[in-house]
């Protein structure tokens, strides 16, 4: 039985299935770990979803923030923006079906002593504390209340963790640092306007996983969302998002190699057609 990590797929369903072939997946033996953005930007939004639909618990999705857009777009709270390419989806009369689904993926997961997430951890935040926080968001996206929160989801603020949060503000500082977070601040203060590499940070913020004091330094931490990032060759922060989208390929880790230190990584180059 073999564990896969999988970047950011965006959309790029062609080079998902280019992906799994090469990897010999089999759904009856082996499990993959989407690391969140399911869809978006790339041509077969709603091939993707169908693919890890039909995979069963064979596939393990976390949410991105671009799984998070489609819901407010599907709701009309938000409006499609240039580069978007969802119509697939919300045009489809599979369309109620992919979106209940998609509700019912986590935002963080937590196998084999490897903490999975789409975007980061804030430095206050243990690994316990980052699934139970996920956990509460879960809870309401699969609710029926869901539509109410995501209605009231959008925005920076407030921009740094605080445990006597509550309601929405709570809930929505734990889906930026788990959706959206690149650079922060020492003390957790996150920054979303700078998507560019780790030395063109703003001053006074650094990278998450450079946060000195951070509560999940001993644990190995798997993310995406990062594509502009470049290869860290840590064995304690794995990053996964190698830009499919951009045209770059889609990257799969073995995990049972990557825990005995190998960090085999698997790339395969886009075949998407545009």
């Amino acid at each position: 039985m073999a564990l896969y990590l999988i970047g950011d797929i965006q959309g790029c369903n062609a080079t998902l299935g280019h992906l799994l072939d090469t990897l010999g997946f089999s759904p009856s033996r082996d499990t993959i770990y989407v690391l969140g953005d399911l869809m978006n930007r790339g041509p077969d939004n709603i091939g993707v979803l169908k693919r890890l639909k039909s995979l069963d618990n064979s596939a393990k999705c976390l949410l991105g923030n671009h799984d998070l857009h489609l819901l407010g777009v599907h709701l009309g709270v938000r409006t499609l923006k240039p580069g978007d390419t969802v119509n697939d989806l919300l045009q489809s009369s599979d369309r109620e079906s992919l979106i209940h689904w998609l509700r019912q993926q986590a935002l963080a997961l937590m196998v084999d002593d490897v903490l999975m997430v789409h975007a980061g951890v804030l430095p206050s935040w243990t690994a316990s504390q980052t699934l139970s926080l996920a956990s509460e968001v879960c809870a309401v996206l699969q609710s029926p209340d869901w539509q109410d929160f995501i209605r009231q989801m959008y925005g920076n603020w407030p921009s740094r963790w605080d445990d006597s949060l509550q309601g929405t503000d709570r809930l929505r500082v734990i889906v930026n640092g788990l959706t959206r977070l690149r650079f922060c601040t020492p003390a957790g203060e996150m920054e979303f306007a700078h998507h560019g590499s780790p030395e063109n940070a703003p001053e006074g913020y650094l990278p998450w996983f450079e946060a000195p004091d951070r509560q999940t330094a001993g644990v190995t931490v798997a993310f995406g969302h990062w594509s502009s990032l470049p290869a860290l060759n840590r064995r304690d922060v794995w990053e996964l998002d190698s830009g499919c989208v951009w045209g770059r390929g889609l990257t799969a880790m073995h995990m049972h190699a990557a825990g005995l230190g190998q960090h085999q990584r698997i790339t395969v180059g886009s075949v998407e057609k545009r």
